[in-house]
């Protein structure tokens, strides 16, 4: 009874912030504020909060009202997520931690002596390293019957977006970002592609290892996501989450060890081929429209004068890239700057009217190794990678699922660089990080 009791005053507490979050603009900006009260209360709660600071980030300007206290907002829930996580216990530091540490301090260091914009680096290097340090103690000082339960919250608070979305796609407010992209509740059809891929990945990874009495409805949500995400025509997501699914579930057996049947149980179920023939059978019904529709999706409805998603990537990503390449040609070995804009003086940094500390200073980079290399130099490019190969070496022991979400998040760096972006899409990503490698290990198939 007592569980039940708190568990329905959490949901109503977060339905009292959300409604808060929507109503008017100072609401708004005092829903940061409670969101930060209620991570005081406990790891789990840390995350939850975390998680809700990331879509009260990400709304829709159509459906609630703007947030102008948002940038500070997010670093006060950060600053009480990593209070709640650090001051409960001693935390144990695995390698992993340690690695994320590691590469903190050299960020933080390099940001001192190289960077250009010494403020906006450190602000940069010390939120990142404290957003996800915070995630990662945060996980793996859970029980684990309470990862599972915060593992079903988050998929679950996925899910849930996805489904109050589904109305506005016979309403203008669908797509006020771009007119033809369909975001959803969310602020931008990227943001809502990529959300989408990530929930996709899941939901395919689930049907290869998950329960077998799920698996029909495993594919059905795959199924609503990649619809999704062609209609958000967020090309980078579409592409990420299909090779992502691919990747994992022809990577996952080797990388972990395991036989096939270990990993992937339900391969075996009378399920899967009845859900191929069906896949297929309506591929061809619909050859002409799908064809349609894909074409739409690489052209984004014919605004980029494109026919292939090859020419797509060179479009959107290649005046990015040629820029990021003259840098790191320029200086292999020390970098421009944790951060730092390839342009340095076209970067807009929003400071604190206060103090005149910075508090945002967005910039735009696709295909992240380019990115921490022109920034950080090979050392800086070197710990990345090192870490990435842990995040997938743990991934695929916990399953294809977390390993085909791990590897969609990552894909999607090489088209919108949000790996090191915590106030942004980034922490729905890292707080998925967080599950891979401490909350999402195999379960117990149940056969039926």
């Amino acid at each position: 009874m007592t569980v039940s009791v708190r568990s329905l005053t959490i949901v109503a507490a977060i339905i009292a912030v959300l409604t808060l979050r929507t109503a008017s603009t100072s609401t708004a900006n005092l829903s940061y504020w409670l969101l930060a009260g209620f991570a005081l209360f406990g790891r789990a709660q840390a995350i939850q909060a975390l998680a809700l600071s990331w879509l009260f980030t990400m709304l829709s300007p159509g459906i609630g009202a703007e947030a102008t206290g948002g940038a500070v907002g997010r670093y006060v829930v950060l600053t009480a997520a990593a209070m709640s996580v650090f001051f409960r216990g001693r935390p144990i530091v695995e390698p992993v931690i340690f690695y994320v540490l590691l590469f903190g301090l050299f960020a933080t260091v390099h940001s001192a002596l190289f960077s250009p914009m010494i403020d906006v680096s450190l602000l940069k290097a010390v939120s990142w390293t404290v957003a996800l340090t915070t995630i990662l103690v945060a996980w793996s000082g859970l029980p684990v019957t309470r990862r599972r339960m915060l593992e079903r919250q988050i998929f679950g608070g996925l899910i849930l977006l996805m489904l109050v979305s589904l109305p506005l796609l016979a309403s203008s407010l669908g797509y006020i970002r771009n007119g033809s992209g369909f975001q959803g509740v969310l602020n931008h059809p990227q943001v809502f592609g990529s959300t989408m891929a990530l929930l996709g990945a899941w939901a395919a990874g689930q049907a290869f290892g998950g329960e077998r009495s799920r698996i029909l409805g495993y594919w059905a949500l795959f199924v609503v996501c990649l619809i999704l995400v062609v209609l958000s025509e967020a090309r980078t997501a579409g592409l990420s989450m299909v090779l992502g699914i691919v990747i994992a579930v022809f990577v996952v057996m080797p990388l972990s060890g395991r036989s096939m049947k270990a990993v992937m149980p339900n391969l075996s179920s009378w399920r899967m081929p009845v859900i191929g023939y069906v896949l297929l059978l309506s591929t061809m019904v619909g050859g002409q429209q799908l064809a349609d529709q894909f074409s739409g999706f690489v052209t984004k409805s014919g605004r980029a004068d494109v026919s292939s998603l090859a020419d797509a990537y060179e479009l959107s990503r290649g005046v990015l890239a040629y820029v990021m390449w003259e840098n790191i040609k320029h200086d292999p070995f020390i970098g421009i700057g944790f951060g730092i804009a390839s342009y340095p003086f076209l970067m807009i940094v929003e400071r604190d009217s206060l103090l005149g500390l910075p508090i945002s200073a967005s910039i735009e980079k696709g295909i992240l190794p380019l990115a921490v290399w022109e920034e950080l130099g090979l050392l800086g490019l070197g710990l990345v990678v090192g870490w990435v190969i842990l995040l997938l070496r743990r991934g695929a022991k916990a399953g294809v699922a977390p390993l085909a979400v791990g590897v969609t998040a990552l894909l999607l760096n090489l088209g919108e660089s949000t790996f090191f972006s915590p106030g942004g899409m980034g922490l729905l990503s890292l707080i998925l990080f967080g599950w891979i490698l401490f909350g999402g290990r195999d379960k117990k198939v149940i056969k039926r």
